[in-house]
């Protein structure tokens, strides 16, 4: 069975999923915060491959794509780093990117590069969903990736539907539909929305991101989803600690709050 769909089973609630872009601050960083979120606390960890117009992601993740690229960053390279992975970490492990580079570098390859590592899913924020559901899930199936679909304020009832019924794993619900890191807080719309949903009684859990950053709004995703996905927040940490180690296992048993969750 799939990590990802084991880890919901076994825990279906206050889930963190942290998100920081391969190859930053430096090249050679991957593996070591991938270690170090593991250890700190971290369910799943969401790596980002970077990607030359993150047209989705705030200043924030821009300009740690721009650094990981100019680190000299590739798909390529990040699978050489996650080779023997699987003997250090035990949680969970996505790749999250555009499609473009994915298919550069061949849906079947990749895939097949993704189960030899041990990645677990995928989430290609622009893969239309019926391309996907025609084109590639037979190749994703094959490999026994999952490939995590997104929902925004504005997705459709019908929408939502679709992608709940051809999903596993969970679903990335987006807060707003503006880009990463620009939110603060949790609106009033937003919570109609997450209500919304909730009353789908949809079949897979859901993991809000956009707008999380501390141990409040983990907290207010949690009493809306099964957990909450970090991005801009986490990678500003590793701009502030030269120790990453140190600066990660504070951040997170802060933003978990592990007095009072397991």
């Amino acid at each position: 069975m799939n990590r990802i769909v084991q880890l919901f089973q076994r825990n279906p609630t206050h889930n963190l999923n942290v998100y920081f872009t391969a190859g930053y601050p430096t090249l050679d960083d991957t593996r070591r915060i991938l270690k170090a979120l593991e250890t700190a606390g971290a369910d799943l960890v969401e790596i980002g491959m970077p990607y030359s117009d993150p047209v989705a992601d705030g200043e924030t993740i821009q300009q740690s794509n721009q650094q990981a690229l100019e680190n000299g960053m590739s798909v390529r390279k990040l699978f050489e780093q996650l080779q023997g992975m699987r003997s250090e970490v035990t949680v969970p492990v996505l790749l999250m990117g555009y499609v473009n580079p994915v298919l550069q570098f061949g849906i079947e390859n990749f895939c097949q590069q993704c189960a030899e590592v041990g990645i677990d899913g995928l989430i290609l924020p622009d893969m239309p969903v019926d391309e996907y559901l025609e084109e590639y899930k037979p190749i994703f199936d094959k490999y026994g990736i999952l490939n995590i679909f997104l929902i925004t304020p504005q997705t459709s009832e019908k929408r939502i539907r679709q992608i709940d019924n051809n999903s596993e794993g969970f679903i990335y619900m987006v807060s707003s539909a503006s880009v990463t890191g620009s939110q603060s807080g949790v609106s009033h719309d937003m919570e109609a929305y997450f209500a919304r949903v909730n009353a789908m009684n949809l079949r897979n859990p859901r993991l809000i991101g956009f707008g999380i950053k501390d141990h409040e709004t983990f907290e207010k995703a949690c009493e809306h989803a099964s957990g909450a996905i970090i991005g801009s927040a986490f990678i500003r940490v590793l701009q502030e600690n030269s120790n990453l180690e140190q600066g990660i296992g504070d951040y997170i048993k802060d933003v978990k709050g592990y007095a009072s969750v397991s």
